[in-house]
């Protein structure tokens, strides 16, 4: 029940200021593609490169959090391969000692 309220108290926030937005921006603007030109609402214009802007955001943590868990897979494999080699090397018997 914590979590839904926290979730929805960040809900409030931004649904706040984006709805104070789109009433105060009512106008249109073009946007130029390189190959099409495109007439959208302020808002709208806005909306859709927030949302581009956080996939790739999300992409990239995606991948980078991908990398980070290959790399720590990989660090305790050589951990238990030298892990088991320390303690067979413990337990060889001393020839030296004389």
């Amino acid at each position: 029940m914590k979590r839904f309220g926290l979730f929805l108290l960040i809900m409030v926030i931004v649904v706040i200021p984006v709805v104070t937005f789109t009433a105060l921006n009512t106008g249109s603007v073009e946007v130029d593609l390189a190959f099409r030109k495109i007439t959208a609402s302020v808002p709208a214009a806005f909306s859709i490169t927030f949302v581009l802007g956080w996939l790739f955001g999300v992409i990239s943590m995606g991948l980078f959090a991908f990398r980070l868990v290959r790399e720590c897979r990989s660090l305790r494999r050589s951990l238990r391969v030298s892990e088991s080699e320390v303690s067979s090397l413990r337990n060889l018997p001393l020839s030296d000692a004389d």
